[in-house]
């Protein structure tokens, strides 16, 4: 299977994905590519700008994301640049999903309980007081959306839950031509508290994250998904790719869920947090990711 977009080839194997960028005049040094967190397996640069660049990928590599709707599992990753000049273009590669694939496959409800391994992946829309599940999937423009994301561990040594990212489609599945509304990004880093009132709230225990997600005006009064990838990781291994960070007005800077003290782990939020090669759970018993959607909800006008 493969496709052709300015610039960029894909073609995606069975566990893998080959990639070339190639551009004849272009302002991007091809050498400051990134597939995820990965440089080029080998590149090329042409005098006065452009040349090639190639990647060759495992999807357990690269931070690829993993997304399992209906009939079919889906890797998506984003192919950027380091550096002044922006580049963004997400990659895609989808397939039917086996039979024996164990998460659920994908319905319209708004609470959804995923497991991998030994460990159980819960999201879901709550009550303003996280007494229960939301008795309503319809906000008002500007209202407080709570979101409550978990994780049952099953007797696995005590993992902290956090938000690596999460963004908001109007379709269950995302695609290159996706249109997305961005609420967490850089390895954790609440986007949307910088610009609205969301916020994460005080922990009640480390494998629960809640958060207060400000009503916002990406569609109105459409059906709206909201894509997320959790992770369970060590709590004493955190670093500036495996955080829980959001805005403080009050302050005017960012701030460190778990521990204002070490805010410093959020000042990459405004500019590029680099993730370390992450190491399989059964490795080294340090976490595992899970890509899980939400939705649908709506958002109205008052």
């Amino acid at each position: 299977m493969a496709y052709f977009l300015p610039a960029v080839t894909v073609d995606c194997g069975t566990n893998s994905i080959s990639l070339k960028w190639a551009e004849t005049q272009s302002l991007i040094d091809p050498s400051l590519l990134r597939l995820g967190d990965c440089s080029p397996s080998s590149f090329s640069a042409k005098p006065g700008g452009g040349g090639e660049a190639l990647f060759h990928a495992e999807f357990n590599d690269c931070n690829f994301m993993r997304l399992v709707t209906g009939d079919e599992l889906v890797y998506m990753n984003n192919l950027t640049t380091e550096g002044d000049f922006v580049f963004s273009h997400l990659v895609v590669c989808a397939y039917e999903k086996p039979s024996d694939w164990g998460p659920p496959r994908f319905d319209p409800v708004f609470f959804h309980t995923y497991g991998q391994g030994e460990l159980i992946f819960h999201m879901g829309l709550m009550k303003d007081d996280f007494s229960g599940p939301s008795p309503s999937t319809t906000f008002s423009l500007g209202s407080v959306i709570p979101i409550e994301a978990s994780v049952a561990q099953q007797g696995h040594q005590p993992l902290l839950l956090l938000m690596e990212e999460c963004v908001a489609s109007i379709t269950p599945e995302l695609g290159p031509e996706s249109h997305l509304y961005p609420i967490i990004t850089n390895k954790g880093c609440l986007t949307d508290s910088k610009k609205t009132n969301s916020r994460f709230l005080p922990r009640k225990r480390v494998s629960e994250l809640r958060l207060y997600l400000q009503a916002f005006k990406f569609v109105l009064g459409e059906e709206i998904y909201i894509h997320c990838t959790l992770l369970a990781w060590d709590p004493n291994d955190l670093d500036n790719s495996k955080k829980a960070c959001h805005y403080d007005k009050t302050n005017g800077g960012w701030e460190l869920l778990d521990d204002p003290s070490q805010s410093a782990l959020c000042t990459c939020c405004d500019t590029n947090c680099r993730s370390r090669n992450r190491r399989d759970i059964d490795s080294d018993s340090q976490g595992l990711s899970q890509r899980t959607v939400l939705g649908p909800l709506t958002v109205v006008a008052e």
